[in-house]
């Protein structure tokens, strides 16, 4: 007769518990682990900057797979899509098939990206961007650089350089977008703008601006001018960085 053939369910239940070595131990999940470690406590006492890139995805995905945790899910994903832009800024079609990420967590994260570009957006709402350079600049790069085709934007402002909207007017290809000084005209007056900023970015991210660049700036200055509506700048947003048209005189 086996061993634990008449002992009690309860004491049954003992004697076949995880804690006997020679039974198969239960799976460790985040909760296991000691508090300082887990990413939600981690961000709550040490802040946000004190959490690794698959931390703070891990929170983002709130929750692992059967035998990973969301730590380890956040990994194996950065490390299928090369790095944590990469897999931020993959367009829906990538992320088919990837285990543990449905419609819900995708709407999460591409939530979180909106997020972070309204955040960028808002300086530029309050106050002049002529006073916030630095601020216009980190809006348009949080827009643009991610994009794998060239786009052609507005930014229409007030008479105290404000905010007032901001618009992707033209889409092309990886090489290049076509630009017609009626549709900004047209847009411009629609958003009762006093002047514009206008930029578009260069999916190789460089910075260079060409002649075709020069040609169309210099082409809807004039004709914005006709409005009385200015044109304050002109940027192209390369790989994190942006170059200037009237810092560098081209304006």
């Amino acid at each position: 007769m086996h061993p634990t053939a008449n002992l009690p369910a309860t004491t049954l239940a003992a004697a076949v518990s995880p804690k006997d070595p020679g039974s198969p131990q239960r799976a460790l999940t985040i909760r296991d682990w000691p508090r300082s470690e887990r990413p939600r406590e981690k961000l709550l006492e040490q802040g946000a900057g004190a959490l690794s890139d698959a931390e703070l995805l891990a929170l983002l995905l709130g929750s692992g797979v059967r035998g990973r945790s969301a730590v380890d899910l956040a990994r194996t994903l950065i490390a299928e899509f090369g790095s944590l832009r990469e897999l931020l800024s993959a367009d829906r079609s990538r992320w088919r098939g990837k285990t543990g990420i449905g419609p819900a967590r995708y709407a999460t994260l591409m939530a979180a990206m909106e997020l972070t570009r309204r955040h960028f957006r808002e300086p530029l709402r309050v106050g002049s961007t002529l006073n916030a350079p630095d601020a216009t600049r980190r809006f348009l790069v949080a827009q643009l650089r991610d994009r794998p085709y060239e786009v052609f934007c507005c930014l229409f402002l007030d008479n105290r350089h404000r905010l007032i909207a901001f618009e992707e007017i033209f889409r092309g290809t990886i090489d290049g977008a076509s630009v017609h000084p009626r549709e900004v005209i047209r847009q411009t007056l629609l958003h009762n703008a006093a002047s514009v900023i206008v930029a578009h970015n260069h999916p190789s991210g460089a910075l260079e601006p060409s002649a075709a660049d020069e040609h169309v700036t210099r082409r809807l200055k004039d004709a914005l001018a006709l409005v009385d509506v200015r044109v304050l700048d002109h940027f192209i947003v390369g790989d994190g960085i942006c170059f200037s048209f009237a810092e560098h005189g081209l304006l």
